[in-house]
């Protein structure tokens, strides 16, 4: 089969384009497959990140086509010209906001001239801030679309509210296996500057509002009353970074918050969960999310909220906690709970068994049989 993705990818950053270069691997295994992606995904005003462009390639290189700029709809006319010039039988869309509306509806619409048939799969169905505008915008784009995948059950509700009787598969998000190898945690710990014998939870992402650092910034002090560890903070800010550091302050927490307020290069990525316990992920809103697919790639537990489809993917008592979001007392309280028993051993060996569910070869074989379903 040939097939075309057209998706934030390498030279690009971050999960969607991590996402895409193995899906890409993986896809490749057994079919003709090739990448178009952006030159320009969004004008500096409105990016709040130091950068656009991966600055580490570890795991992450993979064959692309430069095109499409979301300021310029003459490239997304190419972009499409392109895809349909390859003569696919299948264009899969990693769709994740509505920004990328209008660009990917249009390279849809020229791209299906070709006869190939479009898959959307669907990061997040609806955005985390939403507009009255996304349904009606997101429902253009999805009339495109022959069928769909989206990541957790959660999402199934979203997809049916904006297209009526879809052709679609729910396939959890895969592991993200291309981090390399876990490193010894006492050198992982040497390196960030951490004793050996500390406990360590580590709240990893891009920091933006939805994903509640100030609510674990909260609980870190009041589980800091029955329990000593330290708090890693690593990951880009795209919300205030001064207030975080000002709450860090206020709450007293200096000598057991480490903050690292830098996107973190691929072949830096394992030495932060490699000395790390645990993985905190205390969202108020979510979908699903790829750090948890990281932490369960270096058989780490993860204590997160019942927001999206996280209490899908993190089973509470198996291989973390799940707690009510904006509950910092419930938070604190499995903090706690896990640094003061027998837990990290126990859920590291359950991690390592269920992550197994979490393969790219499922994901691989639901794309071939919605597929071979569409024909």
């Amino acid at each position: 089969m040939k097939i075309v993705i057209i998706s934030t990818a390498y030279p690009l950053r971050g999960g969607i384009a991590h996402y895409a270069s193995l899906l890409y691997q993986h896809l490749s295994k057994h079919h003709e497959v090739s990448v178009i992606t952006f030159k320009r995904q969004y004008p500096k005003l409105i990016f709040p990140g130091k950068s656009q462009n991966e600055t580490g390639n570890h795991g992450a290189v993979i064959p692309s086509a430069q095109i499409i700029d979301t300021l310029n709809p003459l490239t997304w006319y190419k972009a499409g010209r392109l895809a349909a010039e390859r003569r696919p039988d299948l264009v899969i869309f990693n769709y994740s906001m509505p920004f990328f509306v209008p660009t990917y509806g249009l390279v849809a619409r020229i791209a299906k001239k070709s006869s190939a048939k479009v898959m959307i799969i669907c990061h997040n169905v609806l955005p985390h801030e939403r507009t009255p505008f996304d349904k009606p915008l997101i429902s253009w784009l999805f009339r495109t679309g022959d069928c769909f995948i989206v990541q957790a059950k959660s999402e199934e509700k979203d997809l049916l509210s904006l297209v009526k009787n879809p052709k679609y598969k729910i396939v959890p998000h895969p592991v993200y296996e291309m981090f390399g190898k876990a490193i010894e945690k006492s050198e992982a710990r040497k390196e960030i500057g951490i004793h050996a014998n500390e406990n360590v939870a580590l709240f990893f992402g891009f920091v933006r509002k939805y994903k509640g650092l100030h609510i674990l910034l909260d609980a870190a002090q009041r589980a800091l009353e029955k329990m000593e560890f330290k708090l890693l903070v690593v990951g880009e800010f795209y919300d205030d970074e001064q207030s975080y550091r000002q709450q860090i302050e206020e709450l007293g927490l200096k000598n057991n918050v480490i903050v690292v307020s830098n996107y973190v290069p691929n072949n830096e990525v394992a030495k932060y969960f490699s000395a790390s316990d645990v993985v905190v992920l205390p969202y108020i809103d979510a979908t699903q999310s790829g750090i948890v697919q990281i932490a369960y790639n270096f058989n780490k537990p993860v204590i997160t909220t019942n927001v999206g489809g996280l209490a899908e993917v993190v089973v509470d008592g198996k291989t973390g906690m799940v707690v009510q979001p904006n509950s910092i007392d419930e938070l604190a309280s499995a903090i706690v709970k896990f640094f003061g028993g027998e837990f990290a051993k126990k859920f590291s060996e359950r991690v390592a068994e269920q992550k197994k569910l979490y393969s790219w070869d499922n994901l691989v074989k639901a794309i071939e049989e919605l597929t071979t379903e569409i024909e």
